[in-house]
């Protein structure tokens, strides 16, 4: 038997994820590009600089939960497909645990921050608190620590390795 997530959950997952990384380039496009064209027209923008940076940060942490979930991340995997499949699946679910444990750290830590950081705020725009800015840390942490919890759940449902495409593939172009 085989335990695994639904197809729904994870695809709607990953849509709300591809949702959010959408708007944050797009933002960042917008706003770098008004950025520009104000300092072209000689009326630069004394916010433009910080929160380019803020948002390309909180880019780069979203868009590290997306690739989580789409398996997109950095890794080995010509290392850990030589393995037999019984190695394979061990390894491959030690490294769940070890990717999890790492970002319940962070996210704790980034939580335990944030009440601290409350007082700061951005030195361009001080009406936005840096525990705002911060709040990507924990946030994405979470949103991680969800998509490796999936393919945690695939790892340990699965008794046999997962069947590949490549027979269907090389069927189709026959």
């Amino acid at each position: 038997m085989t335990a695994s997530v639904p197809d729904g959950f994870r695809q709607g997952y990953a849509r709300i994820l591809e949702w959010v990384v959408s708007a944050l380039v797009i933002a960042l496009a917008v706003e770098v590009t008004a950025g520009v064209v104000f300092r072209f027209i000689g009326h630069s923008l004394d916010w433009y600089d910080e929160l380019a940076s803020v948002m390309l940060a909180w880019l780069t942490f979203y868009g590290a939960a997306l690739a989580s979930l789409k398996r997109a991340h950095i890794g080995c995997p010509e290392l850990v497909d030589a393995l037999p499949w019984r190695w394979r699946r061990a390894v491959g679910i030690l490294v769940q645990l070890l990717v999890i444990a790492f970002f319940v750290l962070l996210g704790s830590v980034g939580a335990w921050i944030m009440p601290v950081l409350a007082t700061d705020a951005m030195t361009s725009l001080p009406q936005v608190p840096m525990s705002v800015v911060q709040s990507v840390i924990p946030i994405s942490s979470v949103l991680i620590i969800v998509a490796e919890g999936l393919h945690l759940i695939d790892l340990l449902g699965r008794s046999e390795p997962a069947p590949t495409a490549a027979p269907a593939v090389s069927e189709a172009l026959q």
